[in-house]
């Protein structure tokens, strides 16, 4: 038989995929949860069967041959297609029981969304909840999640997106800190205090330089780039640091340090791919989360 006659499986088409974009067996395996002895397998058949070398050995890794990278585009596509097929026949899923996926920020998975998600389940106990924690903007159209909680307004033509609020940051300490180093009374006192900060996110220092300050990654007594261990090393007493106002007043062992700084807003949006949002399971826990986090965020 003609090797054209035969079209490639598909999973042998996402594992060349995983591949060359991860750049080696190793990490595309991590990338997909299979093991690379598996995964290189899959590599040798989809070559054989193409009757072609599809990666080229480098130090780093894989990268891919001529052939792979004409391929490339076409392996993209495919996977789009078929994405867009999963999504269609979710989407005519009319049954209120079932799985909702939903990915956040570590630290809007770990301080806001449990007590939201806890009267999710209560008001709907057939839904089951997948929480994705991750500060990588998941693939929403590649199903990686049914529902996204972003900083920042989603502009795929494909998803559709709701605005939530805008939430203010603010300066906070721990009431252990303010005890044994004593409380700020303007700006100016900062300098003889204990700042924590990122380490190579430069948010925080970008954000300060933009109001005029000239702060530099020397002025964080200590830094993190974790923000739900960054929240903790300030709640622990390490120093003053920043964070969502509606999570900072909730805490009983922290105070809001007011000292008239103008602080950012962070946008605050609900996104979900379109055919998916129509869904009745997804559609009703897209409104109990926006209705618990409308109400905690303008706390």
């Amino acid at each position: 038989m003609d090797i054209s006659d035969t079209p490639p499986d598909w999973s042998l088409i996402q594992s060349f995929l995983a591949v060359a974009e991860a750049g080696s067996l190793s990490a595309a395996a991590r990338a997909l949860g299979r093991s690379q002895p598996s995964l290189g397998r899959d590599i040798r058949a989809l070559e054989a069967q193409l009757g072609a070398t599809l990666f080229d050995r480098h130090a780093r890794g894989l990268a891919p041959s001529a052939t792979g990278a004409r391929l490339l585009p076409h392996a993209r596509r495919m996977r789009e297609e078929i994405a867009a097929i999963a999504l269609t026949a979710a989407g005519e899923a009319r049954q209120l029981a079932g799985t909702v996926r939903i990915t956040a920020s570590v630290f809007v998975a770990h301080y806001l969304l449990p007590p939201i998600l806890a009267e999710i389940r209560a008001e709907e106990p057939e839904i089951q909840i997948d929480l994705l924690p991750s500060d990588d903007s998941e693939n929403l159209l590649f199903r990686a999640a049914d529902i996204a909680l972003r900083m920042y307004r989603p502009t795929h033509p494909d998803l559709i997106a709701r605005q939530v609020a805008e939430v203010p940051m603010g300066l906070f300490a721990a009431k252990t800190y303010l005890a044994r180093a004593g409380r700020p009374r303007d700006a100016g006192d900062l300098a003889h205090h204990a700042l924590v900060g990122f380490d190579q996110n430069p948010q925080i220092l970008d954000a300060m330089r933009a109001r005029g300050s000239a702060a530099t990654r020397d002025s964080f007594a200590l830094r993190c780039d974790n923000q739900a261990i960054y929240w903790e090393l300030v709640r622990a007493g390490c120093g003053l640091g920043f964070s969502q106002c509606p999570v900072g007043r909730a805490d009983p062992l922290v105070e809001e340090i007011e000292l008239g700084l103008p602080m950012p807003r962070l946008p605050f949006w609900l996104a979900a791919p379109d055919v998916m949002r129509r869904t009745p399971r997804i559609a009703r826990v897209w409104e109990l989360l926006f209705a618990g986090l409308s109400t905690r965020l303008a706390q």
